[in-house]
């Protein structure tokens, strides 16, 4: 069983220590002890929680698509010259730049502030794990 420490359970999920602590106290998440005594947090649990909590925004276009990894956010940033832009997307706690054309971001009426949607669909993604585990 991976076991994650109470404070990086609350940075994975965006919630404060004190809210994964009321969880673990109402049942809601359980909790163990590791070799050191501090509490610490299943990590299958905890994806289960995340998944089963994840509060994503609606997509307005309406359209069906395969790619499944499509995220809603708000325009922050436009860097553009006569050929390219470079597009940055907030989107919940995740930033999202892409490239494009700068005809693009006319066509699609792109402005800060815009809502819009990045959709991925890579035959790539590459996962990392920290500390180096393989």
């Amino acid at each position: 069983m991976t076991q994650i420490r109470i404070g990086d359970a609350a940075r994975f999920l965006g919630v404060s220590d004190d809210t994964v602590r009321r969880w673990i106290d109402g049942g809601i998440l359980g909790s163990a002890r590791d070799s050191s005594g501090r509490a610490v947090v299943d990590a299958l649990e905890l994806a289960r929680l995340a998944r089963q909590n994840a509060v994503l925004p609606g997509d307005p276009s309406d359209i069906g698509r395969s790619a499944r990894n499509r995220f809603v956010g708000i325009v922050t940033d436009i860097v553009m010259d006569t050929v390219m832009a470079q597009v940055e997307l907030q989107c919940g706690q995740h930033r999202v730049v892409s490239l494009m054309s700068s005809e693009a971001v006319r066509d699609l009426g792109l402005e800060q502030g815009s809502i819009a949607i990045a959709v991925v669909k890579a035959t790539t993604v590459i996962i990392e794990t920290p500390g180096g585990k393989a």
